[in-house]
């Protein structure tokens, strides 16, 4: 099943997407598509849903991110071995956490600006995981029971803010816009083995980054594992779980960054397809 929320900022909608591509409304069955409603049951409750009985959402209603309320918004650091090949980091012994704010997360097509004077705004596909069920001290064994789907996530990043300034990586990574999350909440019954998909982000229609989440270092059970045994994640939360290479720091033998007018598209399988055109504050 594929869950969507359209519509303008802070009016957000609850959808499915049809075997046809169609949106069908659910604004009968559920208020919106938030941790509240990502549990076993009430997925099966909408997963039951005869789509052709749902109202068809007419027009292009704007893409809204594919979910709402977002609790704690996780992400993994140098996770692909050969994209911490290309920034010549050493491999992990653990995962790598650093948060991404709230205010970052937009749609899937919405706009990414990049901060006033910025020079260094750079890209990062991700698989993105969204938490179904309470989970603290859970086995990797049993992780991906506590998954309720999944999405792609554009982990945009300020490689200057990132790294020059003095703090943390999140000074990079928390920019207003810098999380597209979406287009769909794909549940997870639809991605039997989220560690066989393939991916990709191109810039101006010109292939950057082309990966596959095979290549992870810590894969998406052994990334819910650990962080379970640290903190408690709840139904909401969503983890960007790395990048393949590719990204623009490891371009040789210059980097090459987003500039204003750039347009970025990516592509998980089975996740759908992000778009974004860049633009940035006076």
């Amino acid at each position: 099943m594929k869950l969507v929320r359209y519509g303008a900022e802070g009016s957000e909608k609850p959808a499915l997407v049809d075997s046809e591509g169609h949106l069908r409304d659910l604004s009968a069955h559920i208020n919106d598509i938030t941790g509240e409603i990502l549990d076993d049951g009430t997925l099966d409750s909408l997963r039951s849903l005869d789509p052709s009985n749902l109202p068809i959402v007419e027009g292009d209603p704007r893409i809204a991110p594919c979910v709402g309320d977002i609790g704690k918004f996780l992400c993994i650091g140098l996770n692909y071995s050969d994209h911490a090949a290309e920034t010549g980091a050493d491999i992990p012994e653990h995962p790598i956490l650093f948060f991404k704010a709230n205010s970052a997360v937009i749609g899937a097509y919405d706009e990414v600006v990049m901060p006033r004077g910025s020079t260094h705004t750079d890209w990062e596909c991700e698989l993105g995981v969204v938490i179904g069920k309470t989970a603290k001290y859970v086995s990797k064994a049993d992780a991906l029971e506590y998954v309720a789907g999944y999405c792609i996530v554009n982990d945009v990043s300020e490689r200057h803010f990132q790294t020059q300034l003095t703090g943390q990586w999140t000074k990079g990574k928390s920019c207003d816009t810098f999380g597209p999350t979406g287009p769909w909440l794909v549940t997870r019954d639809e991605v039997p083995d989220p560690q066989s998909l393939g991916m990709s982000l191109d810039v101006n229609g010109q292939r950057m980054q082309t990966g596959n989440t095979a290549t992870m270092i810590f894969s998406v059970a052994e990334i819910i594992e650990h962080l379970s045994q640290l903190f408690t994640l709840h139904p909401g939360d969503v983890i960007s779980t790395g990048t393949p290479p590719g990204v623009g720091m490891g371009i040789k033998p210059e980097p090459i960054y987003l500039k204003k007018g750039d347009v970025m598209e990516l592509r998980i399988d089975g996740l759908g397809v992000q778009r974004q055109k860049v633009g940035q504050d006076d």
